[in-house]
């Protein structure tokens, strides 16, 4: 019998060398298997081992496809340009306002004195220090939730404030609530950390609370993950009266939740917040990156009471701590107001890419806010997520295909998410002119 490593490395020649097309239709595993002169027992671990090296994507009912990303290559990295031109990437999704580099240089003056160099190279605590505290205190007090500053810890990003949170209430096999569709670098993390995300029924709303009571009953789920402002890949927010109905949910339940409000500093009047209605269970993440610059940030927890010291445990134990210099920089930033002017002219930027999302894909089926920096594309038949990110990858643009934020085996959605914050304005317009064209052509929607 053909050793199945083997034979997929002979799938993976044929696709990295071009012979399989991106998109393309693998045969079913039992023709694959009577070409091969395999068993199927081998045809399926040959597919298991492609999908593992990220070669091919299964849907169900449809088959086995050839991805359309290379696979040395994960969502958010740079890429390589395509076809001797410049990529626009709307992968990437980096604010950045205009002159914001000179609106932060003059709150990293005071740290250059060899006084405040000193303190603040030295590492960070969990807890990080009481004057970040309290400027985290006054920052989310300003989009109207109130908390004691003894319940935030600090981490280097969101992201890794998402993993501490999820280490520290979820034992390796646990199951977590997630809606079908969420942030893909939760997928990573639950990877690592060997816990099993669950797909809970959504609305047009947001997550639906009898789903919730539904999935705990078949087996009890471990924690939760949401994304109720601003969910990423579909722009929706969660109203207050379903924000009210799930805190009731959870108490009643006893289940953590991990609420993600990375993007939520983008609605000018704020919106309720899951920790506001039930402190008790909810674990609030957020971060700078989003509102100050990806490259020099801090992530940040807010905490139920009886949760301080685990947390903590696991940011230390994972070494996801923030730095000092960055917390020190941060505590500045929030104090002298240049987070406020960020805040402010990215609200603007956003809304303005957004206009330019309706004028140029009007008439397709596009899921936004106007205050987001994304936009949800549900593609217009025939075309699948996987051949429409190879089409436009051919046009030297890239954009992140719905299976990238999918949950569970059940069928990927034929979408596209459009990261709008990175690209310049004329590139971004230019991209969007483009796109529209390759979805109205049909012709390269096939699956070979």
């Amino acid at each position: 019998m053909d050793d199945y490593r083997r034979i997929a490395d002979l799938i993976a020649r044929d696709i990295t060398g071009g012979r399989l097309r991106p998109g393309q239709r693998l045969p079913p595993q039992r023709v694959f298997a009577r070409r091969r002169g395999i068993a199927p027992s081998t045809a399926g671990r040959v597919y298991a081992e492609l999908v593992r090296r990220q070669l091919v994507v299964g849907e169900v009912g449809r088959g086995t496809f050839v991805r359309a990303a290379a696979p040395d290559r994960q969502p958010g990295h740079a890429l390589t340009e395509a076809a001797g031109a410049p990529t626009v990437n709307l992968e990437l999704n980096y604010p950045s306002a205009p002159g914001q580099a000179e609106l932060l240089a003059p709150g990293l003056a005071p740290l250059l004195r060899p006084d405040a160099l000193a303190q603040a190279l030295r590492p960070a605590a969990a807890a990080g220090t009481p004057d970040a505290r309290d400027a985290v205190a006054a920052l989310l007090a300003r989009s109207g939730l109130r908390v004691p500053p003894e319940r935030i810890l600090f981490t280097g990003n969101a992201r890794q404030a998402i993993a501490a949170t999820l280490a520290s209430l979820v034992r390796p096999g646990g199951r977590v609530g997630v809606e079908p569709l969420t942030y893909p670098l939760v997928k990573e993390i639950a990877a690592r950390l060997a816990l099993t995300l669950v797909p809970l029924a959504t609305d047009e709303e947001g997550l639906l609370p009898g789903s919730v009571t539904a999935a705990h009953r078949g087996a009890p789920l471990s924690a939760l993950y949401l994304q109720p402002t601003l969910h990423n890949p579909t722009s929706r927010t969660t109203g207050a009266g379903r924000l009210r109905r799930l805190a009731e949910t959870v108490h009643s339940l006893g289940i953590p939740v991990v609420e993600d409000r990375i993007w939520s500093f983008l609605h000018p009047g704020g919106t309720p917040a899951l920790a506001a209605l039930a402190p008790e269970r909810v674990h609030l993440v957020d971060g700078l990156s989003k509102r100050v610059a990806p490259g020099l940030t801090v992530g940040f927890t807010v905490v139920p009471d009886d949760r301080v010291e685990a947390v903590a445990r696991a940011v230390r134990s994972g070494g996801w701590g923030a730095g000092g210099f960055a917390l020190e920089a941060a505590v500045r930033w929030l104090g002298d107001g240049t987070v406020d002017r960020l805040v402010a002219a990215k609200r603007a930027d956003a809304r303005r890419r957004q206009r330019l999302v309706a004028e140029k894909l009007a008439g397709f089926a596009v899921r936004s806010d106007p205050a987001a920096y994304f936009a949800w594309w549900e593609l217009p038949p025939p075309w699948r997520a996987d051949t429409f990110t190879a089409a436009a990858r051919a046009h030297g643009i890239a954009v992140t295909p719905g299976t990238a934020f999918a949950v569970g085996p059940g069928r990927t959605p034929d979408a596209v998410r459009l990261g709008l914050a990175s690209a310049p304005e004329p590139e971004l317009a230019r991209a969007l002119t483009t796109l529209a064209g390759v979805a109205r052509d049909a012709s390269g929607a096939g699956t070979g």
